[in-house]
This record gives C-alpha cells, structure tokens and sequence, in this order.
C-alpha cells in the first residue's frame, strides 16, 4: 500500500487539507512520517480514520467525544454497550437542542405577530420587548 500524501487524503476523505491538519494537531489522527522533502506520508488506513470522524462530526458528535469513541473502538475492555451509552448521551442532547430551538421560535412567532411591520423602529414592538427582556434580565441577574 502506497502512503497518502495530505492532498491525496483530504480528497479520499472528502475534506479539506486544513481539516486534515486541524484533526492531526487536536490529536485525533496520528502524526505522519515525513518524507526527507518535508512531505507528511499517511498510510492508507487513515482514510477511515478521517471519514469516521467526518460521520461522526455530521451526527453531532464533539471532538472530545469522538476521541473517546475512537479509544472506545481500540480499548479491549469497552464494549458495544458503551458506545450505545454515548449514541444515547448523544440523542438526549440533540432533544434538548430541539426543545431550546421550538422554544426560540414559539418566542419569535410571537414576537412578530406583535408587529405590523409598519412604522419606524423607534415603534416597534419586537425591538421594545427584546429591550424589556434585557432590562428584566440585568434587573434579575
């Protein structure tokens, strides 16, 4: 098998360069031989490494929890009922997110029903209660 240059890469693994740089210096892909040029050398496997971690990212995962499913994967004492856990730990906070978004939105819908869209801004009353909620915040804090 052929090393990898970091372009041969980042096109195989559908990112970019930068991407590829940014994952080896937070750890979640080994640093690479060097060529005497300077050239990083990837071996082949990296590819899946990257693309895992590309799948992982697009379903709401953190680096920090992607490291620790990528330790998950090579620790011989972890088993799939681990992994469940962090999929689980993974849909509660998406629903969690769900919920603060329906919220922001119930707010803004109401918001703009208050307004006729007419008038100048000195007027408006989406501007007036974004200011009371401000003023009800610093009153509270």
């Amino acid at each position: 098998m052929e090393a990898l240059t970091i372009g041969r890469l980042a096109k195989q693994a559908g990112v970019g360069v930068e991407t590829i740089r940014f994952y080896e210096r937070e750890g979640l892909i080994a640093q690479p031989a060097r060529r005497p040029s300077g050239y990083r050398q990837y071996p082949p496997d990296v590819v899946r490494r990257v693309r895992f971690i590309r799948h992982a990212k697009d379903l709401g995962f953190t680096l920090k929890e992607i490291q620790e499913l990528l330790e998950l994967r090579v620790d011989p004492t972890s088993t799939c009922e681990d992994v469940r856990k962090r999929a689980r730990g993974k849909v509660a906070d998406i629903e969690e997110r769900i919920a603060s978004l329906e919220r922001m939105k119930a707010a803004l819908v109401r918001l703009g029903r208050k307004c006729r869209g007419k008038g100048p801004t000195s007027e408006c009353p989406i501007l007036e209660e974004l200011d009371r909620d401000e003023e009800v915040r610093n009153a509270d804090g």
